[in-house]
């Protein structure tokens, strides 16, 4: 009798051995061999490239589609997911798999991703995404009951940025895997792939357009265009490190801080070098990353949206070890006057920072606004207040320094006097006023200036008066602004300052603008 269970027992763990093998081979041996054949990694070769080794704990691993009489079959439904570490931090990651279904999204894959997302909202775990596929299947999608029970989860739209959700786009991803990445936090795009709503051939067969997939939705689209993705790789390697980074800087959930990083960068370090990188000349072009490498700590940083909106800068950085985001005016681009896309550009990293408790610092270079039909055109006046609107409902700690011109309305914008900040400070390199002095000049005295003797030396004289006024000075004489600082101290400024403003409860903001929509 003994034997005959012994038997039995063995049998049964025989037949689960190899149903476990089975559903690691995903779609089977030959589609791997191409995948690898592309250059390409598999859903699972992707996790362990994300999480610390041995950590993965498959949850479905022995999933299928329940199509077809409820016959199980199709390895993990086209997803593969479960708990693991990144970096020793516990998180949930989910994986679309290639090749099964081409990734597509059958009532099982559905039914998994959503207890993924719930488990890792319910126990406040961020969320990793690496994305590609064809959106909804469409036998389980088909007809009214096949689609009336797979629209968009609660779990996707409800999260209130209460964990961070992370993306990755590595190959070709129509439907569900693009609403998951226009939904988070942060998205990277391995370059040669694409994400929009639907493919090239639904496309063309539904309007008769014909489209490529790059033109359709390829990096270039993203990083120019649209600003849906934020960071870009060459290869899904890169874009997975860049998922890491971004980590880094993000709390586990809405109730904790983000992680200290230790540093031996001492926070009373002089910037011996910054009057070297500012010119003399006022109207003279820099590097604004350059600024930030100065200041932060081992003047490393990590880039928002870097192609986008290149008039202004947004970046992750640490000062004195504790997470910051800047966000910085860039002469080297329309002289640091924001447009349009630099308007909700900064706009959505307030949004973000604010929610995971992340102090912004600012740091202002602009002439103003960038003026013209085109901007008109794209809302310029609702898309600049709507950056003031949220910069009015952040309560995170700000920090906001003029290093040169801080012109008009852009002033306010970039945190200046009464917009909410902790301290305002200026250089004694800084010119604020509501115009530039040419404009100035040329609209409060251009008729005296056509009835002089001698315009080019009257313009001059001007100009000379036009920038005394706009000198720091008077406000800070008036206590409009906390204080004119030397820039070697701008540092030890913002380090000091932080830690003031984040005794009491770490800097934790009310997140206020947690339920504002990702990618606004």
């Amino acid at each position: 009798m003994d034997k005959q269970v012994m038997g039995e027992n063995a049998r049964l763990m025989e037949d689960f051995e190899q149903r476990r093998k089975i559903a690691e081979q995903g779609g089977g041996s030959e589609k791997l061999r191409r995948l690898q054949e592309e250059g390409k990694l598999s859903a699972r070769e992707r996790i362990e490239l994300l999480v610390d080794e041995g950590t993965f704990l498959e949850l479905g691993a022995l999933n299928g589609s329940d199509l077809s009489g409820g016959g199980s079959f199709g390895n993990g439904d086209g997803l593969i997911g479960g708990i693991a570490k990144v970096e020793g931090r516990p998180v949930v990651v989910q994986a679309g798999d290639k090749t099964v279904f081409a990734g597509t999204e059958g009532a099982v894959h559905l039914k998994k991703s959503k207890d993924l997302h719930h488990y890792a909202q319910k126990r406040g775990l961020p969320m990793f995404n690496l994305n590609e596929g064809g959106g909804l299947r469409m036998p389980d999608g088909m007809g009214s009951d096949g689609i009336s029970d797979k629209l968009f989860p609660p779990e996707m739209l409800l999260n209130r940025r209460g964990i961070p959700q992370i993306t990755a786009i590595l190959g070709d991803s129509y439907g569900g895997p693009t609403w998951t990445a226009v939904s988070s936090d942060f998205v990277t795009q391995v370059k040669g792939s694409t994400m929009a709503v639907a493919g090239p051939r639904i496309l063309e067969m539904a309007t008769g357009q014909k489209i490529s997939p790059e033109e359709l939705g390829g990096w270039t689209v993203h990083a120019k265009n649209t600003g849906q993705a934020d960071a870009f790789g060459n290869t899904e390697q890169e874009c997975i490190e860049q998922m890491k980074a971004f980590f880094r800087f993000m709390p586990q959930n809405a109730h904790e801080l983000p992680p200290i990083k230790e540093t031996s960068d001492s926070p009373e370090r002089l910037l011996k070098n910054v009057l070297d990188i500012l010119p003399d000349r006022r109207n003279q072009v820099y590097d604004m990353h350059r600024i930030l490498a100065e200041i932060v700590d081992d003047g490393e940083y990590f880039e928002y949206k870097a192609a986008y909106g290149e008039a202004l800068l947004a970046a992750f950085a640490h000062m004195g070890g504790r997470a910051v985001g800047i966000i910085a005016n860039q002469p080297k681009k329309y002289a640091g006057a924001a447009g349009p896309k630099e308007c909700e550009k900064a706009t959505d990293f307030i949004c973000l920072c604010d929610s995971f408790h992340i102090p912004l610092i600012f740091l202002h270079d602009t002439p103003g606004f960038r003026v013209s039909m085109e901007a008109e055109k794209e809302k310029m006046p609702t898309k600049i207040m709507v950056w003031n609107q949220a910069l009015a409902q952040s309560t995170v700690p700000k920090i906001s320094v003029v290093i040169r011109k801080s012109i008009g309305a852009a002033y306010g914008n970039m945190c200046g006097p009464g917009m909410g900040a902790d301290f305002v400070v200026a250089w004694p390199t800084a010119e604020i006023n509501f115009t530039g002095p040419e404009v100035g000049v040329n609209v409060v005295y251009g008729r005296q200036l056509q009835q002089a003797e001698d315009p080019q030396k009257e313009r001059q004289a001007l100009l000379e008066g036009w920038a005394f006024d706009s000198s720091p000075y008077k406000a800070a004489g008036k206590h409009l602004l906390d204080d004119v600082i030397d820039p070697r101290d701008t540092r030890k400024f913002i380090c000091r300052t932080l830690e003031f403003s984040c005794a009491a409860n770490g800097g934790k903001s009310e997140r206020r603008l947690a339920n504002w929509p990702t990618g606004f």
